[in-house]
């Protein structure tokens, strides 16, 4: 019997220290997949300023979106989940700062990341968010911006440039500094 005791622990232990590994790497990644991350607090992300990645998208309303067809606006690209939390915290000032600059060359691309449709769309309807949303179901939109984590901003000039990068919630203020900025960078398409 205590022969037996003996194997029971001994084969017990391996399986023991791979769950203990398999915690510590979902605690250290946040729980999330891949090691992608939320990002909880508000900071900029140095860039290197080109010409930013090409997309195009289909939005929630169906609607085709292309980078290409947003030249001659500010653009701000914002990769964003139903399920993170500090993406539900800053999508009312998303919303709001959207409204007061929509007519001034300025356009706001959602990026719903690993996210069922269903739930964007409750996101969506709940904060009443205004601008597109649309999926990037496979990442790779994600994957070219370099996207670690949500909410993860990316801001691009008139010309199409990748210009600023924001992680975590940013705040109206912040947001409408970022957008007055670029708006006084360059002159609008067709003026001389």
């Amino acid at each position: 019997m205590r022969k037996r005791n003996l194997i029971l622990v001994a084969s017990a232990l391996p399986l023991a220290a791979l769950f203990a590994l398999l915690g510590w790497v979902v605690v250290q990644s946040g729980g999330s997949p891949g090691g992608f991350g939320i990002n909880s607090r508000f900071g900029e992300v140095p860039v290197d300023q080109r010409s930013a990645w090409e997309f195009q998208v289909t939005t929630l309303e169906g609607d085709p979106v292309s980078l290409q067809g947003l030249r001659g606006k500010v653009v701000m690209l914002d990769f964003w989940s139903s399920w993170c939390p500090p993406c539900r915290t800053e999508a009312p000032a998303l919303s709001q700062v959207y409204r007061e600059y929509r007519d001034r060359d300025v356009e706001f691309i959602g990026m719903a990341i690993w996210d069922d449709p269903g739930a964007v769309g409750d996101h969506v309807r709940e904060f009443d968010v205004p601008y597109h949303n649309a999926m990037d179901d496979k990442g790779e939109i994600a994957i070219d911006y370099g996207v670690a984590g949500i909410p993860e901003k990316f801001f691009i000039d008139r010309e199409g440039n990748l210009v600023r990068s924001f992680v975590g919630p940013m705040d109206a203020g912040s947001l409408r500094e970022v957008l007055d900025e670029l708006l006084a960078a360059a002159p609008r398409a067709g003026d001389g």
